[in-house]
C-alpha cells in the first residue's frame, strides 16, 4: 500500500488471488479484427485485470486474428456515453452494471431489487439460472448482445460523511449519490432518502465538495478509487447486488466468424468466473483494509430495511413494471417479496 490509496500490489496482496497481469498497451501488428473494450472501473479493479487475461488468451487462442484494446477507467467517456457509443459501434465491447444498463433495459435492474438477496449463493442461482436468461432475452431485444456469464460488482453498501446509518431512520433526509439507475433513486425515495443521480467518473469530486452527504457502492469500488479519502463511516447494509454484463455491440459481434465468438465468448465466462472469485476474496478482505485507511465500519440489521420497504409500495410498483413472470423468476431464489 502506499500513502495514495489502494495500488493493484496491495489489492493483490490483500485478496491473495488476484493477477500480476497489467493493463498493457501491446505494440500493434495485422489482425483481421481491431476492437475496443472499454469498462468504467479502475485498472486495478479486478474486472480490468481479468479481462486483460481473457483478451491476452483470446489474442493466442485466435492466432492474432481478433486484436481488443482495453480502455479502462473511463477513458473514452461516462458510463452513459459508453452505453449510447457501444450501441452505435464507437467501441465494440463496453463492461456496464446492470442498475445502469436498466436506463436501455428495464429488466436489466430485477437483480438490484433492495434487500432481495441475502447472499452470493442466492445471486448465482437466479443469474446463472431463469433470471439471468430472460434477462439477456431482453438485452438482446434492444439492439445489443451480452458476450459472456454476469459478472459480479458486489453487495452495494453506503459511505457517509456526517454520521453512520445504522437504521432505516438515519436515512431520512440524507442526501445520497446513486448512479444514474430508476430502481436505486426509487429506493432510497422510498425509505426517505434524498438521492441524487450523478455519473460515476463525477462521484469523488460531489463527496469531496459536498453536493452530496454520502453514496452507496461495493467496497472493491470504494478501495479503488479512494473513496475512503472523502468518507469517514461505511454502513454494511448490503442493499443492492450489482453485477456488471459484458456488453457487445451486434453489427460487430455478428462480423466475427462463428469459432471467433465462440473464443472470446469462452474466453470471457473464464474471466467472468475468475472475476467473482476475486470480488467475494475482496470483499472479506477489503473491510480490514480500509479501516486501517480511516473508514469507520458499522453492521446493521438488514431485515429492519427489508421490513421499511414492505411498508412502502416499492415492491409492488416494481413487480407491477416487470411484470409476474420475471419477478416470479426473483423469488424463486431470493424469496417471497411482496
Amino acid at each position: 500500500m502506499t500513502a495514495r490509496g489502494f495500488t493493484r500490489r496491495g489489492i493483490v496482496t490483500a485478496a491473495a488471488t488476484l493477477p500480476l497481469v497489467g493493463i498493457l498497451r501491446r505494440p500493434a501488428f495485422a489482425a483481421d479484427f481491431n476492437y475496443k473494450m472499454a469498462t468504467g472501473q479502475d485498472p486495478t479493479h479486478p474486472i480490468n485485470t481479468r479481462a486483460q487475461e481473457a483478451i491476452d488468451r483470446i489474442r493466442e487462442a485466435s492466432k492474432g486474428r481478433l486484436e481488443i484494446a482495453l480502455f479502462p477507467a473511463n477513458q473514452l467517456g461516462s458510463d452513459t456515453d459508453l452505453l449510447g457509443q457501444v450501441r452505435s459501434g464507437g467501441v465494440e465491447f463496453f463492461n456496464l452494471s446492470t442498475s445502469i444498463l436498466a436506463t436501455l433495459v428495464p429488466a436489466a435492474s430485477i437483480p438490484n431489487v433492495g434487500f432481495a438477496f441475502t447472499d452470493y449463493d442466492a445471486v448465482w442461482k437466479a443469474m446463472d439460472g431463469g433470471l439471468g436468461e430472460y434477462v439477456r432475452a431482453q438485452i438482446a431485444k434492444s439492439g445489443i448482445i451480452t458476450v459472456c456469464k454476469v459478472q459480479d460488482n458486489g453487495f452495494r453498501n453506503i459511505t457517509t460523511s456526517t454520521r453512520p446509518i445504522a437504521a432505516p431512520d438515519d436515512l431520512k433526509g440524507f442526501k445520497i449519490r446513486v448512479p444514474p439507475a430508476p430502481i436505486l433513486t426509487s429506493l432510497f425515495t422510498a425509505i426517505g432518502a434524498g438521492p441524487t443521480p450523478i455519473n460515476f467518473n463525477e462521484l469523488y469530486s460531489a463527496l469531496q465538495t459536498h453536493i452530496v452527504e454520502g453514496q452507496e457502492n461495493p467496497l472493491a469500488i470504494i478501495a479503488t478509487t479512494r473513496l475512503y479519502e472523502v468518507q469517514k463511516y461505511c454502513s454494511m447494509t448490503g442493499h443492492v447486488w450489482d453485477g456488471y454484463w459484458l456488453l457487445g455491440n451486434r453489427r460487430a459481434w455478428q462480423a466475427l466468424p462463428e469459432d471467433l465468438r465462440v473464443i472470446v465468448t469462452q474466453e470471457f465466462d473464464k474471466s467472468a468466473m475468475d472475476q467473482r472469485a476475486d470480488v467475494a476474496k475482496l470483499s472479506e478482505s477489503l473491510r480490514q483494509g480500509l479501516a486501517a485507511k480511516g473508514l469507520q465500519f458499522n453492521d446493521v440489521d438488514r431485515t429492519s430495511f427489508r421490513d421499511a420497504l414492505r411498508k412502502t409500495s416499492f415492491y409492488k410498483d416494481w413487480r407491477a413494471r416487470f411484470g409476474d413472470q420475471a419477478w416470479s423468476l426473483l423469488e424463486a431464489s431470493a424469496g417471497t417479496l411482496t
